[in-house]
């Protein structure tokens, strides 16, 4: 088993009970919920039975504590995750719109996760990493963005391997040095998973074949492009294949990215075959889906064979 480390944001979601636009009269809500995408990432790994650890921070309230319970439940590695005594650990609110969309409040930028670094502890956890998980979304601070490239450095000097989930809106590439970080990070990453219109962030290209054919080019051995419920594809030098999407009752598409990449990179390090690792994948994106908050659909690998089998797929 390869040991995976992942950097960035740790929060609760706190969700909205009814459908609506925005937070702008007293509602009902639900939570906290543990999340943050790494954090999604970091507990469908762990529950897939691979060792994964986490560098970030939390504060030193509820929160934080409900976060790294959760997470060290699972079977994450919290070692490196500190604890700040000041900032407070990041929230979202989130409400849905009736037409799926969804109305965000954020406390991360100026959290305890914003001002993580790398201290001693994390770099006891990056000397044993093999295979380090990189998110746009965790790049909103110089702290982070600085860690996640000086961790990426770290591992592919040693004959690590990395994967790149962009997981940003494209109007946050106008931030200074942004586009620069994502490009870089781009050209250093061997698997690159875009979801949507992502595929075209970091590209001149109008098409999704000028897409990938101009990211290849520049560094990833494949595209993995996540597509909903049009499924997923890999591409390659060597061809493509795809895997269609499972069909569930959706109520919570948070982390659905973030368990599908999960779950794919683990079962891609442990060399398993293609078509099963694609499958499988899938599966854990579906899963996610299907409970309501961001952590609580990640699945173990028999409740993924399980899945699978129930819908008649057999991986590979």
């Amino acid at each position: 088993m390869r040991n995976i480390t992942v950097i960035g944001e740790i929060l609760v979601e706190i969700m909205a009970d009814s459908p609506g636009s925005g937070f702008l009269e007293p509602i009902a809500l639900t939570g906290p919920f543990p999340s943050g995408a790494p954090a999604i990432y970091a507990s469908q790994a762990a529950r897939l039975g691979q060792p994964c650890a986490m560098i970030s921070a939390v504060g030193n309230d509820d929160f934080g504590r409900l976060n790294l319970a959760r997470l060290a439940a699972d079977g994450v590695d919290t070692s490196a995750i500190a604890i700040d005594p000041d900032l407070p650990t990041g929230s979202a609110f989130v409400r849905y719109r009736p037409d799926g969309n969804r109305d965000f409040v954020f406390n991360i930028r100026h959290s305890a996760c914003g001002s993580t670094t790398l201290t001693p502890k994390a770099h006891a956890v990056l000397a044993q990493t093999d295979h380090l998980h990189v998110m746009g979304s965790s790049l909103f601070s110089d702290s982070l963005l600085h860690a996640n490239l000086t961790a990426i450095e770290t591992v592919k000097a040693r004959g690590g391997t990395v994967s790149f989930d962009p997981n940003l809106r494209r109007e946050i590439l106008g931030a200074p040095g942004m586009r620069h970080a994502m490009t870089r990070i781009l050209g250093l990453c061997d698997l690159y998973l875009p979801s949507g219109g992502e595929l075209t962030l970091l590209t001149t290209a109008q098409t999704k074949a000028e897409a990938i054919a101009e990211l290849l080019r520049r560094g990833p051995r494949a595209v993995i492009h996540k597509a909903g419920a049009a499924g997923v594809s890999w591409h390659d030098r060597n061809g493509a294949l795809h895997q269609p999407a499972f069909a569930v009752t959706e109520l919570d598409p948070t982390g659905a990215g973030d368990c599908f990449a999960a779950a794919f990179t683990c079962f891609w390090l442990r060399g398993m075959p293609l078509a099963e690792t694609l499958c499988l994948a899938a599966a854990a994106g579906a899963l996610a889906v299907t409970r309501r908050g961001p952590m609580q659909g990640a699945a173990t690998l028999p409740e993924l064979l399980a899945f699978a089998a129930q819908n008649h797929r057999t991986p590979g």
